[in-house]
């Protein structure tokens, strides 16, 4: 969840693959666990978190590359 935060408050893509790929580990390893290990919400959000930074991050690219911020 922390990398997820991070990657929307400032590393954007960099931060965000880390995320969603440690967070589908992490939910991984908690189903394996048969409920002994908790944080499934926290690692839900990570994932959420990486995603949602990954597409901002392709937009943002998407409208330098096709000139959208012209001055």
């Amino acid at each position: 969840m922390i990398l997820g935060i991070v990657s929307i408050v400032c590393c954007g893509i960099f931060a965000g693959i880390p995320a969603l790929i440690l967070s589908s580990q992490a939910t991984k390893e908690i189903a394996a666990s048969g409920g002994q290990q908790g944080g499934s919400g926290m690692a839900t959000a990570g994932k959420i978190l990486g995603i949602v930074s990954i597409a901002f991050s392709v937009i943002g690219i998407i409208i330098v590359a096709s000139g959208g911020f012209n001055s």
